[in-house]
This record gives C-alpha cells, structure tokens and sequence, in this order.
C-alpha cells in the first residue's frame, strides 16, 4: 500500500513538472519572418503577485532548447522563484537588428514581440527583470542592457562576446548582419558593449560577467572590466579556469542566477 501510494505521488509531481514550463511560438512575420520558439520555465510553486524574469539567451549555432540541456533550469526557477525565459536567436541572429533589410531584424523582435508576449502572459515584475547569455548570448545581454537600461534591473555575460573585433565570426556571421569586416567599418565598434558602457553610468545596475581564462574572449572581458573601472560603474567580475565550452557555462551560469537573486534582497 505504502509503495502505490509513494508511486502516485511521483506520477503526480511528474505531472505537476511537466506543467512547470510551456514551449511558446511566436510568429514573427515582419522581423524574423519565420516563427520564434520559446523555453519557459515557471516557479512550481507560485505564491507571489509578480515574479522576476531572467532572459536567457544561448550561443551561436544554439537553440533555444540548448540551455535546458546544460543545467537544470526548473530547479533554478523553483530555488529563486525566477521565471526564465530561452528564445530561439536563431543561430546567428547576435540578437541584434541588422541594417541589411533583408536579414533579421531581431532586436526589434526581442523588444516589441518577445518581451509584450511574455508580459501578457506571466504575472511579471516589471521592476526585476534580468537577461544574461553565453557567448553570442553574453554579447546580445549586455548589448541590450547598455542599448536598453530602462528594461532591466541588471544584466550578466558568461564567455560573451564584448568586443566584436575579436570574434571568430566577424569575417562571417556578423559580417553578414553589418558589413565586411576591416579597420573602417565602425559599426563592429557601435553594436560592441565594451564601447557603450557610458550608457550605465550612475544607474545603480545589477552587472555580472566572467570568462575562463583559457577562453580566447578572456581579452574582451578584460576590457570590459577596465572600462567600467574608468566609468566607475559597479560591476561583479569573476575570472577563472575554464575555455569556451558548455562544461564551463553550466556552472557559471549559476553564478548569475545567485547573483541577480542576491540583488533583489537588496
């Protein structure tokens, strides 16, 4: 009796995880022109009003899926009573808008599709909302924190790409979404956010972001440290062992959520 009992018990909270997240399509046909598959991950116990959000935003070649693979997100939604968000960037979208008019505009989707579709639908914290990222994903986070600081309450980059004039894709994916990559072209400087961190000063934002230090990136992280020393903008720098892998991003990325709920205790 005890082991029927103990069994429907598991069948139950089976049920009841499986309930935890929803898998979102979001028809883009003006920005993405294809449909935009998205990951949530709810608090199985929800007791408050509104909830923080964390976006979370995976590397180049990735998909939405790939960050649930890494870690366990359902746990890190239940432990800090986080809703988390994973869009699809579509493999090599930079998440940024592109001034080629027939590549995506996903900077646009981001803001004015993903971000309305989310609050219509969850008991969101407007005043708490996170986005953090791996690699392509580190480079869309803070590009957007320093593009758009009015949306969210911090933002983190693990092994993100801070500086585009050192990514491997410059000479393809990205030179794709902004131009032939060389010394003139002066938007690898605009998109970077090493370069738009002044954009930050004085606001008092929740920033974190680190990178191993066998990570060919671990230059940009450097940089991105020193300029917001100079800008005297309060940032939680973290550097450690590690290269440009998943392995390394499934424990740092935990950090993050430790780290944006350590701030709203404040």
């Amino acid at each position: 009796m005890r082991f029927s009992f103990q069994l429907i018990l598991i069948l139950i909270l089976g049920v009841f995880n499986a309930h935890a997240q929803d898998l979102l399509t979001i028809p883009s046909k003006k920005n993405l022109k294809q449909v935009d598959s998205v990951l949530v991950f709810k608090p199985q116990q929800q007791n408050l009003d509104k909830y923080p959000v964390v976006y979370l935003l995976h590397g180049h070649n990735a998909n939405y899926k790939s960050w649930s693979k890494l870690t366990d997100l359902q746990k890190l939604a239940n432990q800090y009573q986080f809703i988390i968000v994973c869009p699809d960037g579509l493999k090599k979208s930079w998440y940024l808008n592109s001034p080629n008019k027939d590549s995506l505009q996903y900077e646009t989707f981001f803001l004015e599709e993903l971000m309305p579709a989310i609050n219509q639908k969850y008991k969101v914290d407007h005043n708490n909302v996170f986005i953090t990222g791996a690699s392509m994903g580190g480079f869309g986070a803070m590009y957007m924190m320093t593009k758009y600081p009015q949306l969210f309450a911090g933002a983190g980059s693990t092994s993100g790409v801070l500086n585009l004039r050192y990514s491997a894709f410059r000479k393809t994916t990205i030179a794709y979404l902004i131009g032939t990559y060389d010394d003139k072209n002066k938007l690898y400087d605009d998109y970077s956010p090493v370069n738009n961190l002044q954009a930050l000063q004085g606001l008092n934002k929740a920033l974190i972001f680190d990178t191993g230090t066998e990570d060919y990136l671990y230059i940009t992280s450097k940089q991105f440290r020193q300029k917001c020393d100079d800008l005297k903008i309060k940032a939680t720098y973290i550097a450690q062992p590690g290269g440009h892998t998943g392995g390394y991003w499934s424990k740092s990325i935990i950090r993050h959520f430790e780290f944006f709920a350590e701030h709203l205790k404040k």
